[in-house]
């Protein structure tokens, strides 16, 4: 019972006490420690007031302080959070905070950004003046450095409120219980007269006076020191000479003080102040304000404090995501600040809002996700990416719209290390082979070869056989000459990844056929690349045993592009590795296709992509937009040319390029026809690959190569027969017509 009566009763205070930030100085009688709130390890602040070494004067003035405190909620005044007594100490637990003079010392004494800094302290300062003068009807009697504390976001917070009274409590200034701050009391205070015309504001901007010196100049030795302005900013010279008169009914309201200041050219007019009072006041602002708000925060950011942008901007803007009506806007700025948390914060502040803007149906806002993934993809868990975002991002490569399909392409080099094999291998392939072979726009038909390029490492060695080659040997007869190039440029670059048995029979024959293209960039790299695969079978024909070393990475799992920048293909690499093909937008579709055209012309407007256009860029650019290829809509898209064809593989394009080409043998008196093209999917054994991840996916592929092209490839030919039999006596006809039209006329004549 005794032992019960006799604990320390200071373990009922919620929270621990820390380490000494500050001693109880001559101008305080608090101490400052750190302090941890025991339920949740939160950062707090402990101010202690010793009562065993102090009067009983000086606890009634604590006592009062934490009454006033407790009674007052402002942003710009320091937040009450608990406070307890015991026989020895009173605590006062308030949010985290730091003294305004330790805090200075750490900010660069000559920067822009300390400029705006200071700028939003004391306009914080001066509006918690504000808030107690004009609505609170209190004076706070000791307003100076040591009463003003700076919290985790650089709020400036006015606090040491042991002197504060209110109007209707004597109209003279209150004596100060500590010597040391005699010297921030106003002038009046020892002349009677004088004191008949105190405001009741006058006392707080004298004060305000004597902040503003210290900020700049440093602890106030004595008040004759306020004389000497040279310090202080031009700008805020006019206002301080005002709050430092002598007179007290001359001094302004702080009121006034923000009105003026906040006019053009003003000492608190500038972009931190702007930002962040239109953060505070961004739930009555309408939407168009809001977008070019957010648009223009970006380019500012690198201006304003980090604390400041990851403790007070950052959360503003997750809540103005999650509840206004921010949406895509946001989240160029969110991004960026999202840089400055350490990885476990990003997990929970940023990737909800990214996977939340995932599912989101508006293009604008799927756009700037595509356009911003390098900036967030690293924080991205493998699980969150394949299970919430894949899911979401693969609906873009059926969007009707060609920006979204283009960036959505664009996107998979960033995706494609965290990918599942079923993801990878399968679905991502699904839609290149469909976008490459059949997209109308042929800036997204060469940037979809590109792609396949840069993730063919990242793909299993076995798919990899069996689409690289097809891919881009199928690239290589597409009719937009840059197309062409990336094909050729792909082959070279991922070389590495082919059996030297392949080069020689399908590799290279495929390039001489472009040998005699009309395209003179186009024949340019093909004869390159032919000499760069005609020097691996030369080395291998003198030396045999270097073909285990030369298809060492076919079957490897995790091979680098770092092992072929070294050999002869390295220009194709960087080429290949640097820049997507920037393309122009067109997504008009042609009235009427033109009879007897089977592919559409490249438009004038499309030049030949040189190998200096396609490596010349930076990181940036590879995720950024272009604008997409005008195609010449007088004749039939590619899409038309396809619309036969209901399998969308690579398979299937090589098949009726063979057929384009005359390859194709009909076999009609057997009923069989030989559909075993070379360059295609459907030759190849697709039962699952061993070895492989029992988590993998395989899909039934019966169905998307079609194993029986017979009928399609019988009944194709005989449309284009009959489209040229008809032609023909369209042709016929008029020549007639011709011909009768002159008989007429010299039977006339005769």
């Amino acid at each position: 019972m005794w032992s019960f009566f006799s604990r320390d009763s200071s373990k009922d205070f919620p929270y621990d006490v820390g380490e000494l930030i500050s001693a109880s100085s001559e101008e305080t009688i608090w101490s400052l420690h750190r302090g941890k709130k025991k339920s949740n390890e939160e950062d707090v602040s402990i101010f202690i007031f010793d009562i065993r070494s102090n009067s009983e004067n000086k606890l009634e003035i604590a006592k009062n302080a934490v009454k006033r405190l407790k009674t007052l909620r402002h942003p710009s005044i320091l937040t009450y959070l608990s406070s307890h007594e015991t026989d020895k100490a009173l605590f006062l637990a308030t949010e985290y905070v730091e003294p305004l003079s330790m805090h200075l010392v750490n900010i660069s004494k000559e920067s822009r950004e300390r400029d705006l800094y200071l700028s939003w302290g004391i306009f914080q300062v001066t509006r918690a003046l504000s808030f107690l003068n004009n609505d609170g009807n209190l004076r706070h009697n000791n307003v100076c450095m040591s009463s003003v504390f700076v919290n985790q976001a650089s709020d400036w917070k006015l606090s040491s409120v042991e002197h504060m009274t209110g109007l209707n409590e004597g109209d003279g200034v209150p004596i100060k219980i500590l010597p040391a701050l005699e010297k921030y009391c106003p002038p009046e205070k020892a002349n009677t007269i004088k004191q008949r015309h105190i405001t009741k504001c006058s006392t707080d901007m004298w004060g305000l006076g004597c902040l503003i010196w210290e900020i700049y100049n440093g602890p106030l030795p004595q008040q004759s020191s306020l004389r000497s302005s040279q310090k202080i900013p031009k700008s805020l010279v006019g206002i301080y000479t005002e709050l430092i008169t002598h007179s007290p009914n001359t001094r302004p309201n702080p009121a006034d003080v923000i009105t003026r200041c906040r006019k053009n050219d003003g000492f608190f007019k500038n972009d931190l102040v702007d930002t962040l009072l239109f953060l505070e006041e961004i739930q009555i602002k309408d939407k168009n304000e809001k977008n070019r708000f957010f648009n223009s925060l970006t380019m500012l950011l690198d201006h304003f404090p980090d604390n400041i942008c990851k403790y007070k901007i950052l959360p503003h803007l997750i809540n103005a995501f999650e509840y206004g009506e921010a949406g895509a806007a946001v989240l160029t700025p969110l991004l960026k600040l999202g840089n400055l948390l350490v990885d476990s914060e990003y997990q929970k502040k940023i990737v909800p809002c990214v996977v939340k803007l995932f599912n989101c149906n508006d293009r604008a806002t799927r756009s700037k996700l595509l356009q911003q993934m390098e900036h967030y993809i690293g924080h991205l868990q493998a699980s969150t990416i394949n299970d919430q975002i894949f899911p979401q991002i693969v609906n873009g490569f059926l969007d009707t719209n060609s920006m979204i399909r283009e960036q959505t392409i664009k996107s998979i080099i960033h995706l494609s290390p965290k990918l599942n094999y079923n993801n990878l291998n399968v679905e991502i392939l699904r839609h290149f082979a469909r976008l490459q072979s059949k997209d109308d726009q042929s800036g997204i038909r060469t940037n979809t070869t590109i792609c396949l390029g840069k993730i063919a490492q990242h793909l299993h060695p076995q798919i990899r056989q069996k689409v690289l080659i097809s891919a881009f040997i199928r690239a290589m007869k597409d009719p937009f000459p840059p197309a062409r190039t990336a094909g050729i440029l792909a082959l070279a670059a991922t070389q590495q990844y082919f059996l030297m048995s392949e080069v020689a029979s399908r590799i290279l024959p495929a390039l001489c056929q472009l040998a005699v293209d009309p395209d003179k960039s186009v024949r340019d790299h093909v004869f390159r690349t032919i000499k760069g695969f005609l020097g691996k079978l030369e080395k291998l024909s003198e030396d045999p045993t270097l073909r285990e070393s030369m298809e060492a990475d076919v079957h490897a799992s995790t091979p680098s592009l770092s092992n072929a920048a070294a050999t002869w293909a390295g220009w194709a690499v960087t080429a290949v590795t640097a820049k997507f093909y920037r393309s122009q937008s067109d997504i008009t579709k042609p009235s009427t296709p033109r009879i007897g055209r089977n592919i559409h012309k490249p438009c004038s407007l499309e030049q030949p992509l040189s190998s200096s256009s396609i490596s010349t860029t930076t990181s940036s650019e590879v995720t950024s937009l272009g604008s997409f290829e005008q195609e010449d809509k007088g004749v039939d898209s590619v899409s038309d040319y396809d619309e036969n064809w209901e399998t969308e593989n690579w398979g299937d394009i090589q098949t009726e390029d063979k057929l384009q080409n005359g390859l194709m043998n009909s076999e009609s008196e057997t009923g069989e026809s030989k559909t075993n093209a070379t360059d295609g999917w459907d030759d190849e054994d697709w039962s699952p690959i061993e070895n492989i991840s029992p988590k993998a996916v395989i899909i039934d592929h019966s169905e998307t190569l079609g194993w029986d092209q017979t009928e399609k490839v019988e009944e194709l030919k005989r449309s284009r027969e009959e489209k040229k039999v008809l032609r023909q006596r369209e042709l016929e006809i008029k020549k007639n017509n011709k011909r009768s039209g002159v008989t007429k006329l010299a039977v006339k004549k005769s």
